[in-house]
């Protein structure tokens, strides 16, 4: 395995027993060290802390919990208070929009893995913009999940996505069909920067869509559980690092 972050993830909920975590996480581990180190070249390794015991020292945490203190959120990415990522997954929301908490587990995970600092953008001259490195969202489906070995996995885009100068035909997906760079899926959403005045907005999309003509005033409304959560890394692009509230999570 590649050298890379250790990630420690921790089991907080009732919806989702240890076992059965400790059981997904060996695909998971396969996806990050194949499918996305393939294509991003970023490794880690995933331990499962066991109720009770303490996280490895340094390690980026994840925990699994039931429901969410933001409503309507499934997952979102966070900070320790001394800076380390920290990804939260909400397995008993999930379970009750009917999702896969894995699907929504592997998601916070390779988002984490590409920006863990929160700060990565690509730039579309033509538009003026900046779009958020967000490698999950774009193809934002259950449906447009894969497996591994039997357990439901995030599809993700790949870096030549945030290219807007890449040439279309090619697959921009790991798995889903995406055939130019910034196209969002049915479902997808993706943050942008806009220059002209009007900060950090939202793109949405109901079906196949080029993010770039797009904006803020004529995408489709964003559904409610889809908009930028207090604390998740969309939330904290609009704000400058010194305004950011710490999680309470050690």
């Amino acid at each position: 395995m590649a050298s890379g972050p250790t990630v420690a993830i921790r089991n907080l909920s009732s919806a989702v027993k240890e076992s059965t975590l400790a059981a997904a996480l060996p695909a998971i581990q396969k996806q990050v060290s194949t499918d996305f180190f393939s294509a991003w070249g970023t490794d880690a390794r995933l331990v499962l802390v066991e109720s009770g015991s303490a996280a490895p020292s340094g390690a980026w945490m994840i925990g699994v919990f039931d429901d969410s203190e933001q409503a309507g959120a499934l997952g979102y990415h966070d900070m320790t208070r001394d800076g380390r990522p920290l990804g939260k997954v909400f397995a008993a929301s999930v379970l009750r929009e009917g999702g896969r908490w894995t699907v929504a587990l592997s998601h916070e995970l390779l988002e984490m893995l590409v920006d863990p600092n929160i700060n990565l953008c690509a730039f579309d001259e033509n538009n003026r913009r900046l779009y958020a490195y967000e490698i999950c969202d774009p193809v934002e489906s259950d449906a447009l999940a894969y497996e591994i070995d039997g357990v439901a996995v995030s599809d993700f885009v790949l870096p030549a996505w945030f290219e807007p100068t890449h040439l279309t035909g090619s697959n921009l997906a790991f798995k889903s069909r995406v055939t130019a760079p910034l196209q969002l899926q049915s479902g997808g959403y993706i943050g942008y920067f806009d220059f002209d005045g009007s900060g950090w907005q939202q793109l949405h999309a109901r079906e196949i869509t080029d993010a770039r003509v797009l904006s803020g005033r004529t995408a489709p409304p964003s559904p409610f559980a889809a908009r930028p959560r207090v604390g998740s890394r969309r939330e904290r692009r609009r704000l400058p690092k010194g305004q950011w509230l710490r999680s309470a999570a050690g």
